[in-house]
């Protein structure tokens, strides 16, 4: 088992330096490489993948905050991704005031071959996945980012990794009134976010993160904010 290391980074607050991949010495199993780029002004690129010379499987997520052509450049990481994934993928964009998605079944470039799809994404900020299922169904109901409304906005979610107590957290949640509407993990963890009455966003995250149970990578974004 590998666990996640709760370290949570704001996206929205800009960063001036460049931050080389874990050392690839590091002994894990599943060594996680994060690659954050940084250009001018509040820029933030960053990748996450799987370092191996073998084919891969299990999901990628990729975000980007700051660009006027956030969505176009998810599409490009997705594109580089895709080896993470083929049963489907999606896009969540924000333009300050409204979260927008677009997410199919199917590879990257049949999903996003439309250039029209890119106008109704517009922003400056965007999250990716593309899926390979390690839990749940395939189809529509599971492609991801996960976008939804609740008492404190929206949110849009893309998870790769597995929980290996989502079965039970499910099961508790539905007892308490709470209706999913997909099957896999990433869902449960938005109804704990929802549930959370703390105010802050971040701590509302680690206090999930105190709950949930596996080796995962989340990255979120809301009207204003990409947190990863």
């Amino acid at each position: 088992m590998v666990r996640t290391s709760r370290c949570l980074r704001d996206w929205s607050r800009p960063v001036k330096t460049l931050e080389s991949p874990p050392s690839p010495s590091r002994p894990s199993p599943a060594r996680i490489e994060a690659v954050r780029l940084t250009g001018t002004g509040r820029t933030c690129v960053f990748i996450v993948a799987q370092a191996t010379d073998k084919f891969n499987h299990e999901c990628g997520i990729f975000g980007i905050y700051g660009h006027r052509e956030a969505a176009n450049l998810t599409y490009l990481g997705l594109y580089a991704l895709q080896h993470r994934g083929q049963e489907s993928c999606g896009i969540v964009a924000s333009d300050g005031v409204k979260l927008n998605a677009h997410l199919r079944p199917g590879l990257v470039a049949d999903v996003f071959r439309n250039p029209a799809v890119f106008s109704s994404l517009p922003g400056h900020s965007a999250i990716g996945h593309v899926r390979y299922s390690t839990t749940g169904e395939s189809g529509v109901k599971n492609c991801q980012p996960i976008l939804v409304s609740y008492s404190r906005g929206s949110l849009g979610v893309a998870h790769n990794g597995n929980l290996v107590n989502a079965f039970e957290l499910r099961k508790n949640l539905e007892k308490q009134g709470s209706i999913f509407s997909s099957s896999t993990d990433t869902e449960v963890i938005i109804h704990l976010l929802a549930r959370d009455q703390t105010e802050s966003l971040l701590e509302r995250i680690r206090n999930v993160a105190g709950v949930i149970k596996g080796a995962y990578c989340l990255v979120m974004l809301t009207e204003s904010r990409l947190i990863a």
